[in-house]
């Protein structure tokens, strides 16, 4: 499990800012994505199943964000290009060695989304959103323990 400040300070926080969509809000729905899909950074791979990185990405949505977000976005790709050294979409193998790049993919994702971000004191309202927009109704996260995961990572 990572040192959530250092999560924050040393990962989060710059890989925001590269991508000009850094708030207080978003990190901390990426310190909740974390915390409740890799227990904090324990898990790199998914035991059963696809999912990569710190944030477990599904290969199939890391394609996704690719093919049908980026290529149509120009100043992304050149924040990507220039910032994380990626002017075509790297091998998704990079989500579990680069965590500043699987933080703004995990970004990206939630970019994706028309509704605002949930506010980052409300672990109820980040639960709710990142369920929606990325765990799914499929998923297998339910509030309780979700929310139980990130109050014990941030209060680490």
């Amino acid at each position: 499990m990572f040192n959530v400040q250092q999560l924050k300070e040393l990962i989060i926080k710059p890989a925001l800012i590269d991508l000009i969509m850094f708030s207080e809000d978003a990190m901390q729905l990426l310190v909740f994505t974390c915390s409740v899909e890799s227990l904090g950074g324990t898990y790199l791979k998914q035991i059963k199943g696809p999912a990569l990185g710190i944030y477990q990405m599904e290969p199939e949505n890391y394609n996704d964000i690719w093919q049908n977000y980026i290529k149509n976005k120009n100043n992304l790709s050149l924040l990507l290009a220039t910032n994380f050294d990626c002017s075509r979409m790297p091998h998704e193998d990079r989500l579990v060695y680069d965590l500043r790049f699987a933080t703004a993919m995990t970004r990206i994702h939630y970019a994706r989304v028309a509704e605002s971000l949930p506010p980052s004191n409300n672990p109820e309202m980040i639960y709710n959103y990142y369920k929606k927009n990325y765990n799914s109704s499929q998923g297998a996260a339910t509030q309780d323990k979700s929310i139980d995961k990130y109050l014990s990572f941030i209060n680490n």
